[in-house]
């Protein structure tokens, strides 16, 4: 089962949604996690912590969870 992920703007980095979704602690571990971990966007692999996610996408991390952007 997906953890939604309440955002109020058009979009969020994956970077920051990292840390909004307790991922990582500190936004500066972003760019590590996505080094050592991987990370499906909308069942593609992507790495960019800038890659901006609306509503409606869907992260999957394996060993982690997965989840799904949803507005507010």
């Amino acid at each position: 089962m997906d953890k939604k992920v309440v955002i109020e703007t058009e979009y969020i980095p994956l970077g920051q949604f990292l840390k909004l979704a307790d991922v990582i602690q500190t936004g500066g571990m972003a760019k590590w996690f996505l080094s050592e971990h991987e990370v499906f966007v909308n069942d593609e692999l992507d790495q960019r912590r800038g890659r901006k996610l609306r509503v409606g996408d869907r992260i999957d991390i394996p060993g982690i969870g997965s989840f799904k952007i949803a507005g507010s």
